[in-house]
């Protein structure tokens, strides 16, 4: 069986190496070489990343997802297991997410040597969690409909909350994520003659103000929603009329009719301050990812899970305004997310996600063990 010791070595082994999204190869590399000590059958469906099963008596599967990839942040803890990539490093808890699902797998396995277990159980090795939606390509290049899937879960580490806790929440618990972006084409002309142009500068200055108060007059004040305004420019000379503007921002969400509104008032801003100022504008969106929504239907199994394993369950009022790719795994089959409290005053452990000096006890990870351990044994007791 897996002891701390265990996650300790994994864990502080994966946080020396951290890879970006889709370039997580060492990653992969050590994930299938643990794999094949075990001889359990897997598949590479993506060139990083990794997807386990222990094959059971029945048909049903049940799903355990983690994250593998790092962020582009230069770490700057004074740990001698801190990151050797310099500008790249585990600063939302990627790698104790993989640690606790490895072993996972390798607790599951144990079990079945002695009796055959009555579930397919399937470890998602995730790549790409922070950017590119790894779980949608995932998704879109494997044959998940196959293994009669019953419910998938997920846990993050939470540096907000203290090591014990258990944050759920049913519904929605994460927001969507949509970039919006602005392209402004005026017409140049001589200061002298400004008359003469069409000043992008002018369009980029209306559409600032419009769309900084799209969440004052166009979304419910009850709900939380952000529309924010991450870069902008415009102009080309110190003596010319600009021609050219941009500006972008993000549209976090748990409603996806509040996003249609905004997604729409942008598009009527474009056009109207498209009229009044002779520019050509155009507003493009990317869908990013959309809000993580937990299946009610397996409230009662989390929190039976959550106090077997000794945790204290915190209930979420209000989802998180960020997003999170375990969203889409929500078109396959019923979901539920969990956050895992890791904050540690006493010991500094109080930074935040994306934070260059996010850390955590290793000790809290087999808390995480524990609960997808109880949960594995929820199903099995059941048959």
């Amino acid at each position: 069986m897996v002891d701390l010791d265990d996650l300790i070595q994994t864990r502080r082994t994966l946080h020396q190496n951290p890879e970006l999204g889709f370039e997580e190869h060492h990653t992969t590399q050590l994930i299938i070489s643990e794999i094949k000590k075990l001889n359990i059958e897997y598949f590479t469906p993506l060139a990083t990343g990794a997807i386990a099963i222990i094959r059971g008596t029945t048909n049903e599967t049940i799903v355990f997802r983690a994250d593998i990839d790092a962020l582009p942040i230069n770490e700057q803890n004074d740990v001698d297991y801190r990151s050797t990539i310099k500008n790249v490093m585990h600063a939302c808890g990627h790698d104790g997410h993989t640690t606790m699902l490895l072993a996972l797998m390798k607790s599951i396995h144990a079990k079945s040597q002695n009796a055959p277990l009555k579930h397919n159980i399937m470890f998602i090795f995730q790549p790409s969690e922070e950017a590119n939606a790894g779980a949608n390509q995932l998704i879109q290049n494997f044959d998940f409909e196959s293994f009669n899937i019953q419910a998938i879960y997920g846990m993050h580490m939470m540096p907000d909350n203290d090591e014990g806790k258990m944050i759920y929440r049913s519904n929605e618990i994460t927001a969507s994520a949509t970039e919006y972006r602005f392209y402004i084409t005026g017409k140049s002309a001589h200061v002298a003659n400004k008359e003469q142009g069409y000043a992008a500068s002018n369009a980029l200055i209306q559409i600032l103000n419009q769309v900084s108060t799209l969440q004052q007059f166009h979304l419910p004040g009850l709900k939380r929603n952000i529309v924010h305004i991450g870069k902008f420019n415009a102009g080309e000379a110190i003596n010319t009329v600009p021609s050219n503007g941009y500006l972008e921002g993000t549209i976090r969400t748990y409603d996806q009719n509040d996003l249609s509104i905004v997604k729409q008032k942008m598009q009527h801003i474009a056009e109207a301050i498209a009229i009044t100022t002779g520019c050509d504008i155009e507003v493009k969106f990317a869908e990013g990812y959309p809000p993580t929504v937990n299946d009610p239907t397996l409230e009662s199994r989390v929190m039976r899970a959550i106090q077997a394993a000794n945790l204290k369950p915190v209930h979420n009022a209000l989802p998180y305004l960020f997003g999170e790719d375990f969203s889409f795994y929500q078109s396959i089959a019923p979901t539920y997310f969990v956050f895992l409290g890791c904050r540690n005053e006493a010991r500094g452990f109080i930074h935040g996600l994306h934070h260059n000096q996010f850390n955590f006890d290793e000790a809290v990870l087999m808390h995480g063990l524990n609960y997808y351990l109880a949960m594995v044994r929820s199903y099995e007791d059941e048959c």
